[in-house]
């Protein structure tokens, strides 16, 4: 894996002015979500007591016996959610070095019926430990909480572009697709392989990262060099997701990064929450104005991984390709022939 670094920093943008300032705070994150896409976010109205809870559980969960975790074990879930261990990830086929725990919207099963869209296959419920019962009624009010901080910065977002604030909120008012993922990335030792996770966009609206003190994140700038997102105590790193940039005709920016494993003996832990439109919604095209659309790129293209405007379309592809040891138990039906 390639380490060569830019020094530049990512933009710190406080979501305080958003009300002291308006126009400038908008003019300033419309300007940092299309050059960079990602910053750290800071006046968001959760305490560090708060975020510390969640990291400190976090660890609880990562220090449960093998045996518990393997009890919630992602194999067991139709609904690709519950406990992963390092390497049973995919990023572009190669294996993400980390071991993690998915949690999504908790709501009941949709049923299987032969007319049924495939995404459809994807709703259902969370995987708890047994072990540590106290892990939901944290999580569930996390999940709340950053809820609450995203759909405000895409609100934000939308509106930095000339839009009405809630243009987009159809596709994620009510039942969001509201996922987050617990990762412990551990030290490597020897010839394995650095990736803690690799090069990648998000797939969804928008990410909040909460990370613990050790760095390891990188954002890769146009030129082709990487920034080192070091954490920043009380903010939340941010990144614009592949939907937004399909919205905005590729206005907003899907930046694409990853994370480096950190040194052997050492371990780095973050809790990623990643809010995604309704999977039943189709995303719309923004009508920016006509110096925006100027300025548009068009979202990127990639034929190894192609955007659909379908959400639960989109999304499932995501699932089947990074999980296939539960694509092959529970969705055999959807995968190509080999």
């Amino acid at each position: 894996m390639s380490l060569t670094l830019s020094k530049p920093a990512l933009p710190v943008l406080d979501l305080d002015d958003l009300t002291a300032d308006r126009a400038d705070f908008l003019r300033r994150l419309r300007a940092t979500a299309r050059d960079i896409g990602f910053f750290y976010l800071a006046g968001h109205g959760i305490d560090r007591d708060e975020m510390d809870t969640v990291l400190a559980i976090s660890r609880r969960f990562f220090a449960l016996p093998e045996a518990e975790k393997r009890k919630v074990q992602m194999i067991h879930s139709p609904h690709f959610r519950g406990y992963n261990q390092a390497g049973l990830e995919l990023t572009r086929g190669r294996e993400d070095w980390r071991e993690q725990f998915d949690i999504h919207s908790e709501r009941e099963a949709l049923p299987r019926t032969p007319d049924a869209p495939a995404w459809t296959r994807l709703q259902g419920p969370n995987l708890w430990p047994e072990a540590l019962p106290e892990l939901r009624p944290v999580l569930l009010r996390w999940q709340a909480r950053l809820t609450e901080v995203a759909t405000r910065v895409v609100s934000a977002l939308v509106e930095s572009l000339e839009q009405p604030a809630e243009a987009l909120a159809a596709i994620y008012a009510d039942r969001p697709n509201q996922t987050m993922k617990l990762i412990r990335y551990p030290g490597v030792e020897g010839a394995r392989s650095d990736q803690g996770v690799g090069a990648h966009k998000d797939s969804g609206l928008l990410t909040l990262l909460l990370q613990d003190e050790h760095r390891g994140l990188q954002v890769q700038a146009e030129d082709g060099c990487w920034i080192e997102a070091d954490p920043i105590p009380g903010t939340f790193v941010v990144n614009i997701g592949e939907l937004l940039e399909l919205a905005s005709n590729g206005y907003l920016r899907a930046t694409i990064h990853r994370v480096v494993s950190p040194a052997p003996g050492t371990e780095r832990l973050s809790v990623a929450f990643f809010l995604g439109a309704r999977l039943d919604a189709t995303v719309p095209l923004l009508q920016l104005p006509p110096a925006l659309a100027a300025e548009a790129k068009g979202p990127a293209s990639d034929p190894e991984n192609p955007l659909f405007r379908e959400v639960g379309q989109n999304y499932l592809k995501g699932r089947l390709r990074s999980h296939p040891d539960v694509a092959q138990r529970y969705h055999a039906d959807l995968l190509a022939p080999r």
